[in-house]
């Protein structure tokens, strides 16, 4: 009995050799270079849509860089108008000078430097002084909350604008009021 179950597992292992010699031959090997080609045409694919992703983002960065240094510029320039207003006091002008000189400056190096380098320099200055970046961060959100605020308030026409109409509609009010009232009295002067 053992020899006939021996040779039904012979049998067995013959059917499987044969169905594996089946997946070595020409079509497998046909088979695994087309899968082959497929691989790589999508891998080349995707290296051709990172990169242009890549290029897109590297291009919006250079841009938004060149606005802000342009923004630094006309700040800059603004100061250095306002300074003119300060010609009288020469301290007051100079400092206003050579504060536009380094907003000149920092728009130059925004427009030399990579975004990294900027992030870089960024992180440094974080690490170095965490107390100095901590207030200008809250500075630069209470600046920003309340340009929101009050971007917020001029688009709903709740403004100051609005407010000192109606507080002139009450001034208007109390004087008819004793416009009327005075021309009561006038009545009973006659």
């Amino acid at each position: 009995m053992a020899t006939g179950q021996q040779n039904r597992e012979s049998q067995m292992s013959g059917k499987t050799q044969g169905a594996t010699a089946g997946q070595t031959g020409p079509e497998w090997d046909a088979l695994k270079g087309e899968v082959g080609d497929m691989a790589e045409t999508a891998m080349d694919q995707g290296r051709q849509l990172l990169d242009s992703a890549r290029d897109q983002a590297t291009g919006y960065v250079d841009q938004r860089k060149n606005d802000a240094a342009q923004s630094v510029v006309g700040l800059a320039n603004t100061l250095r108008e306002s300074a003119g207003s300060f010609g009288d006091r020469p301290s007051i002008h100079a400092v206003a000078d050579s504060a536009a000189k380094g907003l000149e400056q920092l728009a130059e190096n925004i427009r030399e430097r990579s975004l990294t380098d900027i992030l870089d320099d960024v992180e440094t200055m974080v690490r170095r002084r965490p107390g100095v970046a901590a207030a200008v961060t809250l500075t630069a959100g209470f600046l920003l909350a309340r340009f929101v605020k009050a971007s917020a308030d001029a688009a709903r026409g709740t403004g100051a604008q609005s407010r000192g109409s109606s507080g002139a509609g009450q001034r208007q009010a109390g004087p008819g009021a004793s416009s009327a009232s005075g021309g009561a009295s006038g009545l009973v002067r006659t």
